[in-house]
């Protein structure tokens, strides 16, 4: 049977394509721009036929309407990442997180930890050889699909081809749900002059023909708002925005001087808008790979010059970063920030960095305090930790003392803050302030 036979006896309509789904399962779901709206729709439609279904999913930008509480006892979502539209659930208990190092993800669906019953992922159009694209999310979900007994599959004509390990064949897919329709988008946030500084600060630490690794919001996009000079960057990173539009139009990111995958742009997933979508569709200086992949520290080292280029909600005066809790309120996840800081940290000339302005709710907290809040989780520890970047400079703290490091970060933080970050020094004894006759 060819491959076009097998496509036509595989379509089927959207209810038939979730009627596969059974109480009990673990279903995956395609995460970020990615997400299969269509089919979580149908599937969220049957949750009266359904019981104690575990969902599973790095962040979605989509419907995420099986967390609401009268889902409760139908569907449960285990968060590998925590988006907005699952956050409340999760710190209501009505959902799980479960914190991991996005390298590591993919092996619990290889080792059998986590085993996938049915996979609900979004894909192109296949090609003349019958191959579909994963568009813009390679990310862990070629693995769970490899490892899932079940793959469900929208098909979706606005889904972009992307190159590199970004295929499967529709032998693999088990059911085919035509569904055309926008993908989700993730527009970018107004760059501040905050960002603008902090920007400019990372920016005096990238040299020419360094390979990148960006997170998403403003502080990334206003780090590559000051590299238009710079020369024969490239890029070796999880996901991508569409702020690296003009500067692979520009010349400025052309990957010429990387050491592995040169002048290629390696990624994960896109976070987006259609701008970005089309621009990546049938783009040869794209390769998609997954997360288990481009977020290896062995791989990620192998880059001459990386900087990796991280944010965090606190970062207390000895250098510990916390980036997934707020206290004991998750927010996020420790996502790929400790694969790229342990990569780059190990790479010739490597630069890992933690960006963050110095205060947040409009000035009236610092984010580099004493002590993390009460049950903040450690994300990057005191040891991994060597550049933090806020809008007033950079702090060194990699093979610091306990009392340098202090001295530093009290630097950076905002003025307003800095006799309170002092004081607790001087009580602790890890730091005392000159006095006149010192000065």
């Amino acid at each position: 049977m060819s491959w076009r036979e097998q496509y036509r006896a595989k379509i089927v309509g959207l209810q038939e394509a979730v009627q596969c789904i059974q109480s009990k399962m673990r279903v995956y779901i395609h995460p970020g721009c990615a997400e299969p709206e269509a089919l979580v729709e149908a599937l969220i439609a049957r949750a009266p036929f359904l019981k104690n279904v575990e969902i599973v999913h790095l962040l979605t930008l989509g419907c995420a309407d099986y967390i609401a509480p009268q889902m409760e006892g139908h569907f449960r979502h285990n968060a590998m990442f925590i988006g907005g539209n699952v956050r409340q659930a999760v710190n209501e208990g009505r959902a799980d997180y479960t914190p991991v190092f996005l390298s590591q993800i993919e092996n619990l669906f290889e080792s059998g930890q986590m085993p996938i019953d049915v996979a609900l992922i979004q894909v192109s159009p296949p090609d003349v050889h019958g191959y579909c694209s994963f568009g813009v999310g390679v990310d862990t979900t070629l693995t769970a699909t490899r490892h899932a007994k079940i793959v469900v599959a929208q098909v979706n004509d606005q889904m972009p081809r992307t190159f590199g390990d970004s295929f499967i064949h529709v032998k693999d897919i088990d059911m085919l749900v035509d569904a055309s329709r926008p993908l989700c988008q993730l527009k970018p946030v107004e760059i501040t002059e905050v960002h603008r500084a902090i920007g400019k600060n990372v920016a005096s630490l990238i040299e020419d023909g360094a390979t990148l690794q960006l997170g998403i919001g403003g502080i990334p996009d206003a780090v590559l708002l000051q590299l238009t000079t710079h020369k024969d960057l490239g890029i070796h990173t999880e996901m991508l925005s569409d702020s690296v539009i003009p500067l692979v139009e520009s010349g400025v990111i052309n990957g010429s001087c990387k050491s592995i995958h040169r002048g290629k742009i390696v990624t994960g997933f896109l976070l987006g808008t259609k701008k970005l979508f089309d621009f990546v569709d049938n783009n040869p200086a794209f390769e998609f790979h997954p997360n288990a992949y481009t977020n290896d520290p062995y791989i990620i080292s192998q880059n001459h010059k990386m900087v990796a280029i991280n944010s965090a909600l606190q970062v207390d005066i000895t250098g510990q970063v916390c980036a997934d809790s707020i206290g004991t309120y998750f927010y996020s996840g420790i996502g790929g920030q400790v694969d790229f800081i342990r990569g780059s940290s190990r790479c010739k000339d490597g630069k890992p960095i933690i960006a963050i302005p110095a205060t947040a709710k409009g000035g009236k907290i610092s984010r580099i305090v004493p002590m993390l809040d009460p049950g903040a989780g450690v994300v990057t520890s005191r040891g991994s930790v060597h550049y933090v970047v806020t809008e007033f400079g950079v702090a060194y703290l990699h093979g610091r003392t306990i009392r340098q490091r202090a001295e530093a970060l009290i630097e950076i933080a905002h003025p307003q803050f800095r006799d309170e970050l002092y004081a607790y020094c001087e009580k602790t004894r890890w730091l005392q302030r000159p006095t006149l006759s010192e000065l």
